[in-house]
C-alpha cells in the first residue's frame, strides 16, 4: 500500500493524506493529532482502533439517493484535521488535541477492529455497506483504504462522510473503491473556514468537483449556523455552485443546535431552513432536503418533472412510492439520479 508521507530530512516528514500537508518533527503529530512522526516514519495512532461503531440507516449519513432503506456499518476514530467550533462529535474529533499520553489513552479506550473483522461482520450480518464516518476518515486513510479494498473484493459498498479535505494522492487511491461520499460544504466564505474550522475553502470546492468528475456518487451537506453562514447571499452562492456542477446533486440543509464552542448560539429557525430550501429550489437544484427537523415534507424526494412524491421520509421511517421503480418515476417516466436498488 502507498505511503501517505514523505521524508524531508532526518528529523521531519511531510504527511500527504490531506490538504494540510503537515510537516511533522520527530515524536510530534500533525494537526489531526493521530498521525505521528516516529523516527522518520509515519505511525497511525488509531490504526485498527475505532472509538465508535454502529449500525445506522443509510439516510443518517445523510445519503438519500444511495441504496435507500438499507443498513450501513459505521465507524470512526479519534482526531480531525479541522477544528470546527460547532462540531457535533467534538468528544471524539477534538479530544485528542494536546494530549501528551495519547497512545496509552487510545490503547486503554479502544477495542481492535482490523479490516478483516469489519468485513467479516458485514458479510455474516448481511450489511451491504461500510461508512467511514463520525470523524474525518482522511486522517485514518491507511486503515480506511485497507478496509475499503477488502470490502470491495467482497462485494460491499464503501461510503465516506467527509469534510472534503483530501489530498490529490488520497483521492487517487480511494476512488477505485469509493461508491459514495457526503461532503460538508460548510460555507462559501473563506473567512468562515479559517476562523471557525481552521481550514480553507478552495480545496473543498476543488475536491467536490473532482469526486463528481470521477463518478463517485456525491451528496452535500450544509449545517446552517445563525449569523455565520446563513445569509441569503451565501445560500444562493452555495446553491448556484452545486447547480453549476449538476442540478441533480442532493443538497442537505441541516439544522444547527448549540454544541461545543458554540453553545451560546441559538438553534436555526424554521423560517431560515424554509428560506434555504426555497433558495435551493429557485436556483435550479432538483433535490433539496432539510434535516434535523421532524415531520416535514422538506425531507421527501419529489420528481423534478411532475412533482410526484417518490420517497417520503419521517425521520428514519422511509416509504418508497409505488410510482418509483429502479430510479424512474412511473408517472412521467423521468429518470432520477442516484444509486438505487
Amino acid at each position: 500500500m502507498k505511503n501517505f508521507y514523505k521524508k524531508l530530512n532526518n528529523e521531519e516528514i511531510q504527511c500527504l493524506a490531506c490538504a494540510n500537508q503537515c510537516q511533522i518533527k520527530n515524536n510530534q503529530t500533525g494537526i489531526c493529532s493521530v498521525r505521528k512522526n516516529e523516527n522518520g516514519k509515519l505511525k497511525l495512532l488509531v490504526d485498527n482502533r475505532p472509538i465508535a461503531i454502529n449500525l445506522d440507516p443509510i439516510e443518517k449519513k445523510p445519503l438519500f439517493h444511495f441504496f435507500p432503506r438499507t443498513e450501513i456499518f459505521s465507524f470512526g476514530t479519534f482526531g480531525c484535521n479541522f477544528r470546527c467550533a460547532f462540531c457535533q462529535n467534538w468528544d471524539i474529533s477534538q479530544i485528542t488535541k494536546g494530549k501528551n499520553n495519547l497512545e496509552s489513552f487510545l490503547t486503554a479506550l479502544t477495542e481492535l477492529w482490523p479490516p478483516q473483522k469489519i468485513v467479516n461482520y458485514c458479510l455474516e450480518n448481511k450489511i451491504p455497506a461500510i461508512a467511514y464516518t463520525y470523524n474525518e476518515p482522511t486522517i485514518f486513510i491507511e486503515y480506511a483504504l485497507e478496509t475499503m479494498i477488502l470490502a470491495h473484493k467482497n462485494g460491499l459498498k464503501n461510503v465516506f462522510v467527509s469534510n472534503g479535505y483530501q489530498s490529490e494522492i488520497t483521492i487517487k487511491e480511494i476512488v477505485p473503491y469509493l461508491d459514495a461520499i457526503n461532503i460538508d460544504l460548510k460555507s462559501m466564505n473563506e473567512k468562515f473556514y479559517q476562523k471557525i474550522c481552521g481550514a480553507h475553502l478552495d480545496p473543498v470546492l476543488k475536491n467536490i468537483k473532482t469526486f463528481y468528475q470521477k463518478g463517485v456518487w456525491i451528496e452535500l451537506t450544509t449545517l446552517l449556523i445563525p449569523n455565520e453562514n446563513d445569509s441569503e447571499k451565501e445560500l444562493k452562492e452555495i446553491a448556484q455552485f452545486i447547480a453549476h456542477i449538476d442540478k441533480n446533486i442532493p443538497w442537505h440543509i441541516s439544522r444547527f443546535f448549540p454544541a461545543y464552542q458554540m453553545e451560546n448560539y441559538p438553534a436555526t429557525s424554521m423560517e431560515k431552513l424554509k428560506l434555504a430550501y426555497q433558495i435551493g429550489k429557485e436556483n435550479g437544484l432538483n433535490f433539496v432536503y432539510v434535516g434535523n427537523i421532524t415531520q416535514s415534507s422538506m425531507e421527501n424526494t419529489f420528481c423534478p418533472q411532475c412533482n410526484a412524491i417518490l420517497v417520503s421520509r419521517d425521520g428514519y421511517n422511509i416509504k418508497i412510492s409505488d410510482n418509483f421503480k429502479k430510479g424512474q418515476c412511473l408517472k412521467c417516466g423521468a429518470k432520477i439520479k442516484g444509486v438505487w436498488q
